[in-house]
């Protein structure tokens, strides 16, 4: 009986992972197929005059590819971080018996990799089962032209399903290097996140984030300034903006606590909401993790979102002379906006699946500071109302960080590409795409929380302090 909870546990910490391998190969292998369906669909007299259309069409799936694997991996991390921070005390009792850390991080990364690989072949079935749909119902709805032979197989989905494997496997191996700093005597303990202090003292990882920023920051003004004298100055912000995004996401654990602060002001009203607060930045790590993945996923919506819209702009008033040509790009370029926002929209789902995985695992993780909140008088809805509030405070922090980086990405990459043909030029702001962010992150506060909020208030208190 053991066995099987013990593996129902297990199961039930790895469900956020096999759900995010599951949506990027969902994703992959539907931009594979989607890319032979629309080949095929298009004029054949028109495909043999450009025999390079389908690789164009996959050079542009492999980057929105790239970008949901680099989201889903930094999720999968994360996951395996909180996951190591709740298995403390068991890896310290392998650890008393002779295991070494290295023999415990390959069965964690294996975990991964079988985590990975169950994942990757559901998406792969739900890829293959939307591309038959389409493909059947396409022309009888006049989606589709009849009378052509539509592909269901590509082999590359093989290779897509192959690397969301691997790419779990490797980020559970990243996310699992905590273990070697498990030690025996932790096994006297319960779980084991590090404080602020400790979180703070790790120089070299905050070194290089600095390093990267302020690199980073430099290249991105250089980008802008070369921006006035050729377009190759995007090329330049692109490096910049890699350099100094990358620093953010590894000096996390320094940049999250002041904004998660900032936002804990709006919601740590009352007891609840001041516990909620304080839970929020007391373990930087757990915060920093819960929250970076929803930040890269709503700047990168962002970007995309005010890059093509101030492109739009710029390009528009290039050609504010010529009105027949300015109204033929407005049309191409705001369609090309909505299709590019709702392919990178998708890294931001995979990312609220990490922050609703995270939190889940938090309260699980907190069974007894619970027990003892409700010991001390809290009562179920007061826990409820708290959990709320946490799941609240990081969706802010997330969404105003994410916000203010993706508009400040976006307008740099515009301007270092445009700069030369209309020299400086604000940025233009979709507000309908921000607005729908904004959205999508309250309803993703309070469904975040309800699962967790509700497993937490049927706690008993006696039972809560007698976990382990």
């Amino acid at each position: 009986m053991s066995a099987v909870g013990t593996a129902t546990g297990q199961l039930r910490e790895h469900v956020a992972t096999i759900v995010v391998a599951a949506l990027s190969t969902l994703f992959a292998v539907t931009l594979i197929l989607g890319t032979g369906i629309l080949t095929a669909a298009l004029d054949p007299a028109l495909i043999a005059e450009s025999g390079t259309f389908r690789l164009v069409l996959l050079m542009v799936s492999v980057i929105f590819i790239i970008i949901a694997l680099y989201v889903g991996a930094i999720v999968t991390a994360n996951t395996f971080a909180t996951v190591i921070a709740g298995r403390t005390r068991i890896i310290a009792l392998l650890r008393l018996v002779g295991a070494t850390a290295r023999s415990v991080r390959s069965r964690v990364a294996a975990e991964g990799l079988i985590m990975g690989a169950l994942g990757a072949v559901v998406g792969w079935g739900l890829a293959e089962a939307l591309a038959f749909g389409v493909t059947r119902l396409g022309p009888a709805l006049g989606w589709l032209p009849e009378g052509r032979e539509y592909p269901l197989f590509d082999p590359l989905s093989f290779i897509a399903v192959a690397v969301v494997a691997l790419t779990t496997w490797a980020a559970a191996w990243v996310g699992s290097r905590r273990v070697a700093a498990v030690s025996p005597i932790a096994a006297t303990g319960a779980v084991v996140e590090p404080r602020p202090e400790a979180a703070r003292g790790r120089s070299g990882r905050s070194v290089w984030a600095v390093i990267l920023i302020v690199s980073g920051c430099a290249l991105l003004a250089l980008g802008l300034v070369l921006g006035f004298l050729t377009p190759l100055g995007l090329f330049v912000a692109f490096l910049g903006g890699l350099a100094s995004f990358t620093g953010i996401a590894l000096g996390a654990h320094l940049i999250m606590p002041p904004v998660l602060r900032l936002a804990g002001r709006i919601v740590g009203r009352g007891p609840t909401g001041a516990l909620a607060a304080a839970n929020a930045v007391r373990y930087p790590e757990r915060s920093a993790r819960s929250t970076i993945g929803l930040v890269i996923g709503v700047t990168l919506v962002t970007l995309f979102a005010v890059a093509l819209d101030s492109y739009r702009s710029m390009t528009l008033l290039a050609f504010e002379l010529d009105p027949a040509m300015a109204r033929a790009l407005d049309q191409t370029l705001s369609i090309t906006t909505g299709i590019f926002t709702g392919l990178v929209g998708f890294s931001a789902v995979i990312a609220a699946v990490g922050l609703v995985n995270t939190l889940s695992l938090g309260v699980l993780q907190r069974t007894r500071e619970l027990g003892l909140l409700r010991t001390l008088g809290f009562t179920g809805a007061q826990v409820r109302r708290m959990i709320i509030a946490e799941s609240a405070q990081m969706t802010i922090a997330a969404l105003g960080l994410g916000l203010v980086l993706g508009i400040g990405y976006g307008w740099v990459a515009a301007q270092s590409l445009l700069g030369s043909q209309v020299g400086l030029a604000p940025p233009t702001v979709p507000w309908p795409v921000l607005l729908g962010v904004v959205v999508f992150g309250a309803v993703l506060a309070v469904g975040a929380a309800a699962v967790p909020a509700r497993r937490a208030i049927r706690l008993s208190p006696v039972a809560a302090l007698a976990a382990d």
